[in-house]
C-alpha cells in the first residue's frame, strides 16, 4: 500500500478552468503526485502546474494557498494527499 501524506484541503474549485485552490499543510512541488479525495471525489494525478497569486511557482510551502490545474472535478473541503 503506497504511503500518502495529507498536504492540504481544497478551499475552492473553479470548474470553468479546472483549477483547485488548496490551503497547504505541507510542502508541495511540481512533479509530485497528488491524490484528491472527498465524499464523491477520488483521483490521482501529477502536479504539472502550480500558481500562487497567479504567478507560476515550482514549489510551495506549508501555509501557502496554491492553485493547481486538475483533470477531474473536485469540491471544497476535499483532502489532498501527496502520493508516494
Amino acid at each position: 500500500m503506497p504511503k500518502e501524506i495529507l498536504v492540504g484541503e481544497v478551499i475552492s474549485f473553479y470548474s470553468h478552468i479546472d483549477v483547485i485552490a488548496i490551503q497547504l499543510s505541507a510542502p508541495l512541488k511540481i512533479g509530485d503526485k497528488i491524490h484528491v479525495k472527498g465524499a464523491t471525489t477520488d483521483f490521482t494525478q501529477k502536479v504539472d502546474s502550480m500558481q500562487i497569486e497567479h504567478k507560476k511557482v515550482l514549489s510551495a510551502k506549508k501555509g501557502d494557498s496554491v492553485g493547481i490545474k486538475i483533470k477531474d472535478k473536485a469540491r471544497k473541503n476535499d483532502k489532498v494527499y501527496k502520493a508516494e
